[in-house]
């Protein structure tokens, strides 16, 4: 599946190259691998973690983001950064993160004006029956900080950007990825942070 963000979050035209998302599934490792393509901005400039481990607050550098939506409103939030730190939580209803800074297998590449990402993501770290997703770009500071969306909320609908407003995301075939989403019971990761 390969998804490109051409729009702001308020439905807009961006002015460069789109971010390319791909996603696809290596079932002998139980895995989902998001491949990210993306203009290069350095803009802010690397966060202080080291390449390869989680980084909180992420969402204040440049960052591509997935989330991958469930019909109880469970869901996970993927966060990529082009210098390698990465984020993943796992929320139980809007904005209620309830676990983050999971461990990720995560490689970055940058190349003058553009960055590829590639991680691996367990399938237990999504929660049941996912069937809608969105997925979302950020770079720049201060005046100039842009907000882009894979599917962004209606122009003049809102006056800031919120990446959580579930009732925008768009379905997706997530069983092309992980046939037995559908119908599963919940992970041990997920278990495990719901405190079952």
């Amino acid at each position: 599946m390969t998804f490109k963000i051409n729009r702001t979050w308020d439905d807009h035209l961006v002015d460069h190259a789109p971010v390319s998302i791909d996603l696809s599934r290596d079932s002998t490792k139980g895995l989902v691998i998001m491949k990210v393509n993306a203009p290069f901005f350095n803009d802010p400039t690397s966060p202080e973690g080291p390449p390869g481990e989680p980084f909180f607050k992420l969402w204040d550098y440049e960052v591509v983001e997935a989330f991958f939506l469930a019909k109880d409103d469970k869901y996970l939030e993927v966060e990529l950064s082009p210098h390698g730190q990465h984020l993943l939580l796992l929320l139980n209803g809007r904005r209620n993160a309830i676990k983050h800074s999971l461990p990720l297998n995560y490689t970055t590449t940058i190349s003058f004006d553009q960055w590829t990402g590639i991680a691996e993501i367990p399938v237990d770290y999504f929660p049941p029956n996912v069937d809608r997703f969105n997925a979302y770009a950020i770079h720049g500071s201060g005046k100039d900080r842009m907000y882009e969306s894979l599917y962004p909320v209606p122009s003049g609908s809102h006056t800031s950007a919120d990446f959580h407003r579930l009732e925008y995301f768009r379905p997706i075939p997530f069983t092309q990825l992980i046939p037995n989403n559908a119908g599963s019971p919940l992970s041990e990761v997920w278990r495990k942070a719901l405190g079952q």
